[in-house]
């Protein structure tokens, strides 16, 4: 009596719908509490950026895995550029002349394998930067990269 009463159109369209197949109910993820409990949990506030000094160790080689010869020397300036950002959370990145220099000492293509970097975060003085705070990064010449 029902389907008398519907037009072709709607009746069309219900005939469509269909319940879930049976397996796809169980093969469903499940909810865990833990997730529920990271959400109820505060994040704790960010703290103001303060100056700081850290060495690191920049692996060049695991960066620069198959890029054109031509290529290598600028891409490494740019993956130094990139892993200082994430390490010391700023945008202004500055590069010092001896740290370029080694990085192109053997030429466009031949980039040394590691480099130690010195990354200092300090304030900026102009006031209408957009960055309160800017990073120096300078080579530190070392010996050998076993144990540090």
């Amino acid at each position: 009596l029902a389907q008398a009463l519907l037009p072709q159109a709607i009746l069309a369209k219900a005939v469509l719908v269909e319940a879930p197949p049976v397996w796809r109910l169980w093969a469903r993820p499940r909810r865990s509490l833990a997730g529920d409990m990271a959400k109820i949990a505060k994040k704790p506030a960010r703290k103001t950026q303060e100056p700081v000094t850290r060495d690191y160790t920049v692996h060049l080689h695991k960066y620069l895995h198959k890029t054109q010869f031509k290529k290598r020397a600028p891409r490494a300036i740019r993956a130094i550029r990139r892993f200082a950002e994430k390490v010391m959370m700023t945008k202004d990145i500055r590069v010092d002349t001896k740290l370029n220099k080694f990085v192109w000492s053997n030429g466009i293509r031949n980039i040394p394998h590691r480099v130690r970097v010195r990354m200092s975060r300090k304030r900026n003085e102009d006031e209408e930067a957009k960055e309160k705070m800017y990073i120096l990064l300078q080579h530190v010449p070392v010996e050998s990269f076993k144990g540090l």
